[in-house]
């Protein structure tokens, strides 16, 4: 899969310079490749059969037991994602195969979501291109210009209550299952294929260890890893001091530099995240596997003077839910208020 295109491009000496620091860590290796399929896809496997034998003792055992499953189902997300980039084998093919497998572990149809994420390195940042591949977000005055029932849809689409719970809950379990309007020949295969693979090993399932039971261990796993996962991308691209910007003054480096967070966790968490927190590696090189994203954020002065968001401080960005074009900054709702003040003072004058 081709790396998206800047659609701003740099001086040819700044572009050298920032592909030359990244050209390093850009090739997969094999034996951290493999170690890192045996040590999350084995525990997973171990820590769901676990949860299955915990259905005997108590269910709360079970959903203790779903926390760290969940982080592993996380991590094997992460590979699905490095295969969908073709940054996690040097063969295409053993990319495409090990993310099909990956893809059905997180009820995820590879090439269609493969497709998506494309388009969103392609255009994160750019508020001339929003809409695919990204969690919605309207400017102030594409919000106020709505009528009153569109807003009220705004504003419990952005509640975290449907973002990081129900929303990922659907997302996974439920939208994924269908073909998107417009998907190609291969996006719709992916879905069709993904979902008979699902739908073979619940069959098997249900009649091994009941239905009622692969609901009981499953569900919960989804929720935790779906709420997890969709909160790690939301706080990628939305908090303080994020850049967004018109299409004719985007820029593709400085979207991956600025208006990717460089999410500084606890070293556990960030062995189950797959190091995406440094996303802003990521995003300026999408081809460099997870394993070797803290190297090359280590390597080079350019990316330490990147401002590091830490655990706790990240939960700010639960209050954004607009995009200010006037301040170059997201807000929450109460700021309309505010706004409105400002306006009616102002007209007082």
């Amino acid at each position: 899969m081709m790396d998206p295109v800047p659609a701003t491009s740099n001086s040819a000496s700044q572009q050298a310079s920032w592909q030359q620091v990244v050209a390093k860590y850009q090739h997969p290796d094999l034996r951290r490749s493999v170690w890192q399929m045996v040590n999350t896809l084995i525990p997973y496997c171990l820590l769901w059969y676990m949860m299955y034998r915990s259905l005997e003792v108590s269910y709360w055992m079970t959903l203790a037991l779903a926390v760290p499953t969940a982080g592993f189902m996380v991590r094997i997300f992460i590979i699905f994602h490095d295969c969908g980039h073709g940054a996690f084998f040097k063969s295409q093919r053993a990319n495409n195969f090990w993310g099909f497998v990956t893809g059905v572990l997180t009820l995820t149809p590879y090439y269609g979501w493969r497709h998506e994420h494309a388009i969103h390195h392609a255009t994160a940042g750019d508020l001339d291109r929003r809409g695919v591949g990204d969690i919605k977000t309207l400017t102030v005055k594409e919000y106020l210009a709505l009528p009153p029932p569109k807003r009220l849809r705004y504003r419990l689409y952005r509640n975290p209550l449907v973002l990081f719970i129900f929303g990922p809950l659907f997302l996974f379990v439920i939208q994924q299952r269908f073909v998107p309007r417009g998907a190609r020949k291969r996006e719709r295969y992916s879905v069709y294929w993904t979902n008979l693979a699902l739908g073979g090993i619940a069959a098997v399932m249900s009649l091994t260890i009941g239905l009622n039971a692969l609901v009981l261990v499953q569900l919960p796993i989804i929720m935790i890893a779906s709420g997890a996962g969709i909160w790690l991308f939301y706080v990628q691209h939305q908090y303080e001091g994020v850049y967004w910007e018109r299409h004719d003054n985007w820029n593709y480096v400085a979207v991956a530099i600025q208006g990717s967070s460089f999410y500084k966790l606890p070293k556990v968490l960030q062995w189950f995240t797959g190091n995406i927190g440094f996303h802003h590696v990521h995003h300026l090189s999408p081809r460099i596997p997870n394993y070797y994203l803290e190297r090359c954020h280590n390597s080079d002065p350019m990316f330490q003077e990147v401002k590091a968001i830490t655990l706790w401080p990240s939960f700010k960005s639960l209050s954004f839910r607009l995009w200010d074009e006037d301040h170059h900054q997201l807000v929450g709702f109460g700021y309309l208020k505010t706004l409105q003040t400002e306006q009616a003072s102002t007209s007082h004058r």
